[in-house]
């Protein structure tokens, strides 16, 4: 894919679980150069899968961090083979796989200063590092550290609301907390620990990056109200672990120039700025555009939700993370295990293995569904604890079984009632501006996004995501470049593809749903109640 006519752009990075990539986007913000890395297929000698090696416990999940290190030094290397020009490169930014964490070991800053032109960075970097297998986003080994946590600051719920999500095994605090106790040694020897994100910047900065406020939301560490390292987490993970972290900055900061490395080997040019690298989930919102008031809505495997927040309320579930693009709002994400593979069950057994079946049966069956409500959990549901189907009549009385048609409505009404009615339990607000993004293999279904637009009100677009967390890098990249925070984000990608319209709410559908939403949201706390009952 060489570029000839000379194209000023920025580069957005994802550095994923799976594999690193590129995207090259003009100031037109089209994407005109994308190249990739992946860890299984060209980097063999690491022996990972799917990026990872699980553990004999299968708890501890870990990636090694010059796999990431030697990735970087490919790309760049093909990018060069294929002629891209980086001295029209104004800006970079990018993403990191979130919560993973990198241990710089005592005179890495040293190595990272005075990098050598003539050699590759994983082969001047290969001491730099305390724990050379880094703990990542799928690791579930550090429960005993996350209770301890919860302990020091009076609860789950308090934890929540100073740093947006009760204690997670995968939070970055709780895998310090436990290598600071299994591996004290390693930890004494450690000057910084990065995220991956930051981990990433650096490498292109040649000096440690800051994390941003928006991927620091991801540790259990950061207070998301203030924007600094809450001391009481800080003290119960490990000590001197606010020197080690560095000061927090907002996600659209200009954190310096890049390395003279990559303009004495690549090209680079002298003024090429690094903006703050982020998580991949916040990455995603910026490639998206959401803006205040927006809600994307990913139908995959699982469903996930992302939220534009102003005024959040922690809870027990979901996660609320400062803004990537305007740090005085949040941003929240809730996850549904029950996506398309219950869609798909209901299909086979409803509809008779029939997508075209399958929407005959929304369009046949009436909003509300005649006060006909189901929940569906073929697994353990996290968004709520809930697993099995459970049907209700229009009396509010449980039923053994709805007819075919009645039954593809309730399980589709159902899921996305359920989004609405939790969205809302962490402070979402429906606005009369408000865009439903739908992406992901259920998006292509006309009539479920058509439910998705009667259960909210909105309309509902469609929009591409295949690269959204690169894309949303660059745009990130071009947005630190015109002044981050004394620019609206919008302003500075208003260029972009727009979404395509693909539903809007029928007529009536707010009076229905209105009526219907309180009833949903009481049954599923019956179903809660009744499901603990026995279990406690």
């Amino acid at each position: 894919m060489a570029e000839h006519a000379p194209r000023r752009c920025c580069l957005g990075w994802d550095f994923s679980t799976q594999q690193v990539k590129v995207v090259a986007v003009d100031a037109e913000l089209n994407v005109f150069y994308e190249e990739s890395v992946h860890f299984d297929r060209d980097l063999p000698e690491f022996g990972t899968q799917g990026g990872v090696h699980v553990h004999m416990d299968g708890l501890t999940v870990t990636s090694p961090v010059l796999m990431w290190v030697q990735a970087l030094d490919i790309i760049l290397e093909k990018m060069k083979a294929s002629g891209f020009d980086f001295s029209q490169v104004l800006a970079l930014s990018g993403a990191g796989q979130q919560h993973g964490s990198i241990y710089w070991k005592t005179g890495a800053q040293q190595a990272l200063t005075s990098l050598s032109p003539d050699l590759p960075l994983h082969q001047q970097l290969q001491d730099c590092f305390s724990i050379s297998d880094c703990p990542v986003w799928m690791d579930s080994s550090t429960t005993a550290q996350c209770r301890q946590l919860e302990a020091a600051v009076g609860g789950a719920q308090a934890l929540s609301c100073l740093t947006g999500s009760r204690a997670y095994e995968r939070f970055t605090g709780n895998q310090i907390a436990k290598i600071y106790q299994q591996n004290p040694e390693a930890y004494s020897h450690t000057e910084r620990i990065s995220l991956v994100s930051s981990f990433a910047a650096s490498l292109f900065l040649g000096s440690y990056s800051p994390i941003d406020y928006s991927d620091g939301s991801g540790m259990n560490l950061l207070q998301i109200q203030d924007k600094v390292w809450s001391q009481t987490c800080l003290g119960a993970c490990a000590p001197h672990l606010e020197e080690k972290l560095g000061p927090p900055v907002p996600s659209c900061s200009v954190v310096g120039a890049i390395s003279s490395y990559y303009i004495q080997r690549y090209g680079f040019p002298p003024g090429c700025k690094v903006v703050a690298f982020t998580g991949d989930n916040p990455a995603s919102l910026a490639g998206m555009r959401l803006e205040e008031g927006d809600i994307a809505v990913s139908l995959g495997t699982s469903d996930t939700l992302f939220l534009w927040l102003q005024q959040p309320m922690p809870a027990l579930e979901g996660h609320i993370f400062c803004n990537p693009v305007d740090s005085q709002h949040y941003m929240a994400l809730l996850c549904f295990k029950n996506g398309s593979l219950m869609r798909e069950k209901i299909r086979d057994k409803s509809a008779s293995r029939s997508w075209s079946k399958f929407s005959k049966a929304l369009q046949s069956t009436e909003m509300g569904n005649g006060g006909n409500l189901g929940f569906y959990f073929d697994v353990m549901e996290i968004t709520p604890e809930i697993i099995g189907c459970h049907r209700f009549n229009a009396e509010s009385h449980k039923v053994a079984a709805f007819p075919g048609d009645v039954e593809v409505r309730a399980l589709i009404e159902g899921q996305f009632m359920a989004k609405r009615i939790h969205a809302e339990g962490l402070g979402y607000r429906i606005m009369s501006k408000t865009k439903i993004l739908a992406t992901g293999g259920a998006s292509h279904n006309r009539d479920i996004l058509q439910v998705l637009a009667d259960v909210f009100g909105a309309p509902v677009y469609v929009i591409d995501t295949a690269n959204s967390a690169c894309v949303g890098s660059a745009y990130r990249a071009f947005h630190g470049l015109a002044g981050g925070r004394d620019v609206p984000f919008s302003e500075v990608v208003k260029l972009a593809p727009n979404p395509r319209l693909a539903a809007t709410p029928s007529l009536g559908a707010s009076q229905v749903y209105e009526a219907l939403l309180p009833q949903y949201a009481k049954l599923e706390q019956r179903i809660l109640s009744q499901t603990r009952g026995p279990l406690e």
